[in-house]
């Protein structure tokens, strides 16, 4: 059995109150509001148990492909070279998950709920869980159907595909409290939705069921330039330490054999631990610009002797390519510290506009008001960023991000950084950086500048319902921000404006609740 972990929405269970501001500050290097409808009061209480193992908010970005390609074995009619949901006819749209839902009478068997884009209102479209809509399998206690989901364009038609993981799913009999064997449903998109459904597991990569976690997070995007997207499946609970599957590399099906890349794996050279939770944060980006993404891999349970210092690894598969980076590597700000939990999450973007993804690493753990280590879920949090450069991702101008710079006050239990997301949220072509402090209840927007990059300039701090960990998972979609708290089943709208230079984008006296779920489902988990 693998160690699980718990996600940063426990660690509200010991926060204090969180001082919410009823309006914008003067204008200032930075600006905390709060957000509407939302209680503002902390009353110390336990928040429903997470998913077994998961750390939510590594929110996958996808890379959608361009160059003409269809995929052999892929769903028929496809249409070479498409954005997801760009092709004409095909619906845009957001899943949020419920991964504790109880469908059936199984409680936390899960359930993913899909509506239209957050352009037009966010209009329910329909609800999805095992046994329905052609997905396999049948809704079971414990499941956890929708412990990660990815958009992504698997089949190069130009519809956006969804994939959905299923973390704590068991082949055979349920093991009583050991971690699931998972398993991962594709579900294609078509001008009327998404329709045909395929399934992939790890026996996909030539492998026994084990307490493998497959599923646990998911990522997309084009590896090979071939015009569609691959698939990346985290199986952090794998023999070994962890691993990822890669499925539709060089035009193969996405659901067919796929390829596992280890710690263990020749070209990868690293050594291996049976909780470093390999695989447990996904994203891809393009780094150098030479159209051919790259996976970034979190193992924040990583570290040796420092336990759970954490490890990401960047991963070129065409080129069988692997480099680890730490805090202790050179040019990366920080230093490696037990319970640091680096590469919990991962989010990758353009922040300077340089045509080239960036690369920010979520480190929760990290403590910046106290000397003091506090294991486990506790930390301040901080954020590393990573530039991209014609060589690949850099470390020559790295940055650190943390509440003691920016809007807000670091303290031991807010996790930043424990949920990411990337977009332009204020129209000038570079991509802001919105970071989640769930144990606070708050998130972050950190300006993108085409002349530098990253700035604390004008940052904005939107503070929620803490007890609800507001913050847990974020998103960036149809010109909206959106914002998850799983503990009170809310998701929080917040309106953008065009407004050129370092400035947020976001626009507080917008934001709304405008879609809630049962607390216990844990609804808004993970969004795409």
């Amino acid at each position: 059995m693998s160690v699980s972990r718990t996600s940063a929405l426990l660690a509200v269970a010991v926060a204090t109150p969180v001082v919410a501001f009823a309006s914008l500050l003067a204008p200032s290097p930075a600006s905390a509001v709060a957000v509407p409808g939302t209680a503002p009061g902390t009353v110390p209480g336990a928040v429903p148990a997470a998913v077994p193992g998961a750390v939510p908010g590594a929110v996958p970005g996808a890379v959608p492909g361009a160059v003409p390609g269809a995929v052999p074995g892929a769903v028929p009619g496809a249409v070479p070279g498409a954005v997801p949901g760009a092709a004409k006819g095909c619906p845009s749209f957001v899943a949020v998950a419920s991964p504790y839902a109880t469908v059936n009478g199984k409680a936390r068997a899960g359930s993913v709920t899909l509506y239209g884009s957050a352009r037009n209102g966010l209009k329910p479209v329909k609800t999805l869980h095992q046994g329905a809509d052609g997905i396999g399998g049948a809704p079971e206690v414990n499941d956890s159907f929708g412990s990660a989901v990815a958009r992504g364009d698997f089949n190069g038609d130009g519809c956006g595909d969804l994939a959905i993981g299923v973390s704590e799913e068991f082949f055979g009999a349920r093991v009583l409290d050991a971690d699931g064997h998972g398993v991962v449903h594709i579900l294609f998109g078509s001008p009327g939705g998404l329709t045909t459904v395929r399934s992939v597991d790890v026996t996909h990569l030539g492998r026994r069921h084990g307490t493998d976690r497959f599923g646990a997070a998911l990522a997309a995007g084009d590896l090979d330039g071939d015009g569609d997207d691959e698939l990346i499946v985290g199986a952090p609970g794998m023999k070994g330490g962890g691993g990822v599957g890669v499925f539709g590399m060089s035009r193969r099906s996405p659901y067919g054999t796929g390829t596992l890349i280890t710690q263990a794996t020749k070209w990868v050279h690293q050594g291996q631990g049976q909780t470093d939770l390999f695989g447990e944060a996904l994203a891809t980006g393009d780094f150098n610009r030479d159209g051919k993404a790259e996976i970034a891999i979190g193992a924040p349970g990583d570290g040796g002797e420092k336990a759970s210092s954490g490890v990401v690894t960047i991963v070129d598969l065409r080129k069988r390519h692997a480099k680890a980076y730490t805090q202790n590597t050179g040019g990366v700000l920080g230093a490696v510290e037990k319970w640091d939990d680096f590469g919990a999450t991962l989010a990758t973007g353009d922040f300077n506009a340089d045509g080239r993804d960036d690369l920010a690493i979520g480190v929760p753990g990290e403590d910046v008001s106290s000397k003091l280590t506090r294991g486990m879920d506790y930390g301040d949090g901080a954020v590393n960023v990573l530039y991209g450069s014609a060589g690949g991702l850099t470390t020559a101008r790295s940055e650190m991000w943390t509440q003691s710079i920016l809007a807000g006050t670091p303290r031991y239990y807010d996790r930043f950084g424990a949920s990411l997301a990337t977009g332009d949220l204020n129209g000038d072509k570079d991509d802001e950086l919105i970071v989640g402090a769930p144990g606070e209840g708050a998130v972050q927007v950190i300006a993108g500048t085409r002349t530098g990059g990253l700035t604390r300039n004008h940052n904005l701090l939107l503070t929620g319902d803490r007890t609800g960990a507001f913050g847990s998972a974020v998103l960036a979609e149809g010109g909206k921000l959106l914002v998850a708290s799983p503990g009170s089943g809310r998701l929080t709208v917040v309106g953008t404006k065009v407004k050129k230079g370092s400035y947020p984008g976001a626009v507080p006296g917008t934001a709304r609740v405008v879609r809630t779920g049962d607390p216990d489902d844990l609804y808004g988990y993970a969004l795409s």
